[in-house]
């Protein structure tokens, strides 16, 4: 079986073809090849299977039963692709073993306690469905390998560092497959089970004896987190025991806290299926938004009090038109959103050490990254316009027209002055996608990318401002807490809690901020991608500075992702919004929006040069 799927995966060589067209043939070959292979294995034919630039969270297929696997790059490796298959076999065996609407009915309410639940069902569905497979079995344990690795779980030494959802996914893995843990995870692993209860020993052993009928499975799920204190009881709900043999029951027991008829077959994905992979890992969950009601009231205020206006007239507030355009785009609830300085995050002395991991990565390009500098000053200096005024009777002699006076000794010596322009002064803001897909390189290039563009601006005398954007917690947090204890209503719209993170403030000299962007580089720091609102935010911080000329840059790799807004939406809620709000600044804003990064570019920013 593990021989036959590879080749089903393998895309042809290309040969007797130009490389740029032999690489994209083998992409789209590749991509035929898994879409299918996930189809066959899933068993529905039907199965809409589509590839987006990010990591794309291995979780509920809520996306209007669209499965979304992440694209790849036209010169593949063997790691990649690799990782894509497993990324495809494990949402392949969710169609296959899982029940939507048994595991939703099921689902504690408590974030933490949702997210350990969701892993482990994802533990069960890859060691039932990968048994008699072994090639989907190989997969599967690459894939983990390798965000373990990413996760660093070899670098934590403090077990309450490691997320419950991570550690008592791996350790059902091993309960449930017979294998040992990835070899990364080992160390800290043994230290985190060292301090499991007895109750919850014997709570992992029953996963393994469960793992056949997902009813059972999610009664012992349900001990288990009682026993790591995780929830406050271990007996089943009303609404497990009610379908309990197998009965629409559990259904009907939710309608009382569901959205109308018309409005579940809209949102008919399930919520927060989010399972598979530990908490803090983009790999293993995903990656987070727009602007509240209050934000848009006080947008509206601010533009009528300070006089400038840009947001004055027919269609010259983008905030506001831009959550019109995105179908009524709104927050469910912004009470628990956080905009902090990075210097808040933590204490300085983690500062210092992230810093100076940082200042070790950017050591190796030095010579490189110099000569980029003072290049880019030299091009950022020769915008400025110079002028000369000529034949003055005072100023700099004009050494071009001496000649005059060696032909003709009668005529004066000329004089010269430099006329004096004003230079158009200009702010920058730097958006840096801070969700859990930038993690590893792509996070660490971005941050020396601010690094480098702040230290060259100022020289320069350009103002910079840099910006992260990510979400308190993975799949929702507080918010979604909210939401449930609300009783679940339809349309919430966004569903997660915001921060947005300053790194540097224009008005910070640099000397000052070069700490803070070590942050980027904290474990557990990136989470979601709400584009939207971080964009809105960006622009209103840079919109009010005084300077004549205002760029925005984004840097980000993937398109809006958030597990918890998009289980209850419609699929493109998010990409909506943020075609709507790039849209509606560069159409109706003086402000140069650009980025770098494909999703961006394809959402309608101007890609960087």
């Amino acid at each position: 079986m593990a021989d036959s799927r590879k080749g089903a995966h393998a895309p042809p060589s290309g040969h007797n073809r130009p490389a740029s067209e032999s690489g994209q043939t083998r992409v789209d070959a590749f991509k035929q090849a898994t879409a299918a292979t996930l189809r066959a294995i899933g068993g529905q034919r039907d199965t809409d299977v589509s590839f987006h630039t990010g990591n794309m969270p291995v979780g509920p297929i809520s996306l209007a039963g669209k499965i979304r696997l992440p694209q790849p790059s036209r010169h593949m490796d063997a790691e990649e692709i690799e990782r894509i298959r497993g990324a495809a076999d494990a949402q392949a065996l969710r169609l296959k073993h899982h029940d939507f609407d048994l595991h939703r009915a099921r689902q504690p309410e408590d974030t933490v306690a949702r997210d350990v639940y969701d892993a482990l069902e994802q533990a069960r569905i890859e060691s039932v469905g990968a048994r008699h497979m072994r090639g989907v079995a190989a997969n599967l344990r690459y894939r983990l390998e390798k965000e373990c690795q990413a996760a660093g779980l070899d670098r934590i030494t403090d077990p309450d560092e490691l997320s419950p959802a991570v550690a008592l996914e791996l350790l059902a893995r091993e309960r449930l497959t017979g294998e040992p843990a990835p070899e990364s995870a080992q160390p800290i692993l043994r230290k985190w089970q060292a301090a499991l209860s007895p109750q919850a020993q014997t709570a992992l052993e029953n996963l393994a004896l469960t793992q056949d009928d997902q009813t059972a499975y999610a009664r012992a799920t349900r001990k288990l987190l009682a026993a790591c204190s995780l929830t406050d009881d271990e007996a089943p709900s009303d609404e497990m025991e009610a379908d309990e043999n197998g009965s629409d029951s559990a259904a009907n027991d939710d309608d009382s806290t569901a959205p109308p008829p018309d409005a579940q077959e809209e949102n008919a994905p399930p919520e927060p299926d989010s399972s598979s992979e530990p908490v803090p890992q983009p790999e293993l969950i995903g990656g987070g938004g727009e602007t509240s009601p209050e934000g848009l009231e006080e947008e509206r205020e601010g533009a009528g009090a300070d006089g400038t206006g840009e947001a004055a007239g027919p269609g010259s507030n983008p905030e506001r038109e831009a959550g019109e355009t995105a179908g009524s785009y709104h927050a469910y609830t912004t009470a628990f959103d956080e905009e902090i300085k990075a210097e808040d995050l933590c204490d300085p002395e983690e500062l210092n050490r992230l810093r100076h991991q940082l200042d070790l990565q950017l050591a190796t390009l030095h010579g490189v990254v110099s000569r980029l500098a003072n290049k880019l000053q030299r091009r950022l200096m020769a915008q400025q316009t110079r002028s000369w005024e000529f034949d003055l009777d005072d100023g700099m002699l004009d050494a071009g027209r001496l000649s005059r006076i060696v032909v003709n000794p009668m005529l004066s010596l000329s004089y010269k002055r430099e006329r004096e322009t004003e230079f158009r002064d200009t702010v920058v803001t730097l958006l840096v996608d801070n969700s859990g897909s930038m993690r590893g390189r792509p996070i660490s290039v971005a941050a020396s990318c601010g690094d480098i563009l702040a230290r060259t601006l100022e020289r320069c005398g350009v103002k910079v401002e840099i910006l992260g954007f990510t979400t308190r917690a993975w799949k929702g947090g507080q918010s979604r807490e909210q939401w449930v204890k609300d009783g679940k209503p339809a349309e919430p719209g966004r569903l997660n809690d915001l921060r947005h993170i300053i790194y540097k403030a224009a008005d910070m000299p640099w000397r000052r901020a070069r700490p803070n962007l070590g942050l980027m580089l904290r474990e557990g720091l990136l989470k979601e991608n709400i584009d939207g609102e971080a964009l809105l935010w960006a622009w209103k911080r840079i919109r009010g500075r005084p300077e004549a000329r205002k760029i925005l840059m984004v840097i980000s790799d993937g398109a809006p992702v958030d597990d918890s807004t998009l289980s209850v939406n419609p699929a493109s809620y998010l990409e909506d919004h943020l075609r709507a709000v790039i849209h509606q600044i560069e159409d109706r804003s003086p402000v140069e929006l650009t980025a770098s990064g494909s999703a961006m570019t394809s959402a309608g920013i101007t890609s960087a040069p």
